[in-house]
């Protein structure tokens, strides 16, 4: 088994009581980068071993196998007296714990915060729910479309006047793991030289509307909501989708000298100071008719063509790609955005690759996702160990 002894985690040791996406995702980017990844499940398990509509070999859906590698599985049953002493012993040991209850429900469990900094001042605790530890709303459960709806996200994506639509995959409960492992990090670094840790409450609520810059610096200098706008931009025109001959794909000319370079391309320099579309203000007001007026000439060429010759002169531009194609693609596979990771039921089994490299220090899959239950001797073991030292010591 590959050491973990050379990643920059190396050496912290984090509980994981969190189940689904957020959370465990969150451990999995620490896990990753070294840390001892404790994941502390109900009897039962983390519900979503059991998710998704398919069947693998063993009782875990690939969605978990795809946010719990390099984790440690120990049950509990934290209503019970002994679960929680058990815990509590675990505790002692950890430097960070990332819990998703509901608000109120580790207070009730006796594992909240205060009961935990009692026994370990340093500990960085994390609260994620889906709108916050306060407010009006923090009571209310919270999963990835409600955030996305209730944040605003949703009022400006698909396209004006349609219906509804969410992003295409979950950028609230995402978000908010790459935020609170952030917001971690920082904390467990001013643990090391305060001595002291400190609660961190992260949301998918809260995380969804940071993700609103543009927008929201639209309505606070215009006074006007902001709309979903499709594949355009509020920046820049053209910076959308386009239809091609044979269909669609992506382009930017987002300045004036790639807007000069797409008009000699198209054959059209009668539109480089063209009166409606000569400046980027003007292209953005009419936007529609320029859209309209472009893909007359984009319809005499098929998409890959075009993707050729914008990316010769230097305008950005790719194909609309399927997930199968992007991650069997010339460069997912060279960034091994798939790998095929050792699993004791499954065989081999596909996983999503690490989405950021480590140069220095390459992540390495060190462990499997956990079985059930896995570690449970190893781990309470370790905690024997660790209280027949500690009575030795004293």
């Amino acid at each position: 088994m590959n050491t973990a002894n050379n990643l920059p985690l190396n050496g912290i040791r984090v509980l994981d009581v969190s189940q689904v996406m957020a959370g465990p995702f969150a451990c999995m980017l620490l896990a990753d980068m070294g840390a001892d990844v404790i994941k502390v499940e109900p009897p039962t398990g983390d519900q979503t071993r059991g998710a998704m509509g398919f069947k693998m070999k063993g009782p875990d859906s690939m969605g978990f196998l795809n946010m719990n590698r390099n984790k440690r599985s120990l049950t509990l049953d934290l209503k019970d007296e002994e679960g929680r002493k058990t815990f509590y012993e675990l505790a002692k040991t950890a430097d960070v714990i990332v819990e998703n209850y509901r608000p109120g429900a580790v207070k009730r469990l006796g594992i909240d915060y205060e009961s935990i900094k009692a026994v370990n001042p340093k500990i960085v605790y994390v609260s994620i729910s889906g709108f916050g530890q306060s407010g009006p709303w923090a009571h209310r459960p919270g999963f990835d479309l409600m955030a996305q709806a209730m944040s605003g996200i949703m009022s400006v994506t698909g396209y004006k006047g349609e219906k509804p639509v969410k992003a295409g995959v979950p950028v609230a409960d995402i978000g908010c793991a790459l935020f609170a492992v952030y917001g971690l990090l920082s904390a467990y670094i001013g643990a090391q030289k305060t001595g002291v840790g400190q609660h961190i409450d992260a949301s998918l609520f809260d995380s969804a509307m940071a993700f609103s810059i543009w927008d929201m610096s639209e309505y606070w200098g215009t006074g006007v909501p902001p709309a979903p706008l499709g594949t355009s931009n509020k920046m820049s025109a053209p910076y959308q989708a386009v239809k091609a001959r044979d269909g669609y794909l992506v382009m930017g000319a987002t300045n004036q000298k790639l807007w000069t370079r797409l008009c000699h391309l198209l054959e059209r320099p009668d539109l480089i100071d063209h009166p409606e579309y000569g400046t980027i203000p003007l292209r953005l007001k009419n936007r529609e008719a320029l859209i309209e007026e472009l893909e007359r000439e984009f319809a005499k060429r098929d998409s890959a063509e075009w993707i050729d010759v914008m990316l010769e002169a230097g305008i950005p531009a790719g194909p609309i790609l399927t997930y199968p194609e992007a991650f069997e693609g010339e460069h997912g596979t060279y960034r091994r955005m798939a790998m095929d990771i050792d699993h004791p039921i499954e065989g081999k089994v596909k996983n999503i690759g690490f989405p950021v490299k480590m140069l220095g220090t390459p992540q390495q899959v060190r462990r499997h996702p956990p079985l059930l239950g896995e570690h449970n001797e190893e781990i309470l073991a370790e905690i024997k160990a660790l209280n027949a030292s500690g009575q030795a010591a004293s």
